[in-house]
């Protein structure tokens, strides 16, 4: 094996590990939320669990499933292309998701509450009202997405465009690779979005509103990557 090799096995390793960490770390703060900082259980009730229904288990559930499409891509691509600056940011990307895919799934076993619910359609919990606001008028929300060809939710790519991704190689791979994880991005916005105006966990807030963030960032620098290979985004498809 290489160095370089095994530098990037380190790497990813490394992800997993920090992955491992946070739920570890996600499990010391609800029991300490259940302490009265003297060594003492609290007399107050442990804090509400959110119902399987609920936008906070929907989303955890579902951005769980949409974040490990982008890990896979992100995988293919790697091996697909020796471009530097794809593989570096497949790298970040696969590293980013997986470990916030760990935390989504961490917490549904803080709640005891099943990774699949039966009979909750995707982005069910998207179409709730809110404090008065009817969540179905905004971008992805209640719009109706119909399932098809492996693509569960707005923005993740088919089965089809997954194996064209696989027979891709060199320039025509970073190029598909961009333009399907710029989908997946904005479809991955919306719901984050989602989850930071209907959740009502803090932390799941927070990571919510910090996908927004990081997803636009990386929506910005995946447009300029495009235009440096003479392309675009696609345009954007019809719910």
């Amino acid at each position: 094996m290489t160095v370089t090799a095994r530098a990037r096995r380190a790497r990813w390793a490394a992800g997993s590990a920090v992955a491992l960490a946070v739920l570890c770390a996600g499990a010391a703060t609800v029991a300490s939320a259940r302490d009265d900082g003297t060594g003492h259980h609290a007399a107050a009730p442990a804090p509400q669990v959110p119902a399987t229904d609920s936008a906070d288990a929907g989303f955890a559930r579902d951005m769980a499933v949409h974040h490990q499409q982008a890990v896979e891509m992100s995988f293919i691509v790697r091996d697909r292309t020796d471009d530097e600056d794809v593989r570096r940011l497949a790298y970040d990307i696969a590293n980013t998701q997986a470990n916030q895919r760990g935390m989504l799934l961490g917490w549904l076993d803080l709640w005891e509450l099943p990774k699949a619910a039966a009979g909750h359609e995707p982005m069910a919990w998207m179409a709730e009202r809110h404090e008065g606001h009817d969540m179905a008028g905004m971008p992805g929300m209640g719009s109706g997405y119909e399932a098809h060809d492996g693509s569960l939710m707005p923005g993740m790519a088919t089965r089809t465009e997954l194996g064209q991704l696989r027979r891709a190689s060199g320039e025509q791979a970073e190029i598909l690779y961009l333009q399907l994880m710029t989908d997946h991005h904005e479809g991955g916005v919306d719901m984050a979005r989602g989850c930071a105006r209907l959740c009502t966990v803090k932390a799941e807030k927070r990571l919510a509103q910090g996908m927004v963030e990081g997803q636009r960032s990386e929506l910005d620098a995946m447009a300029r990557m495009l235009a440096d290979r003479g392309a675009a985004p696609r345009p954007a498809k019809a719910p």
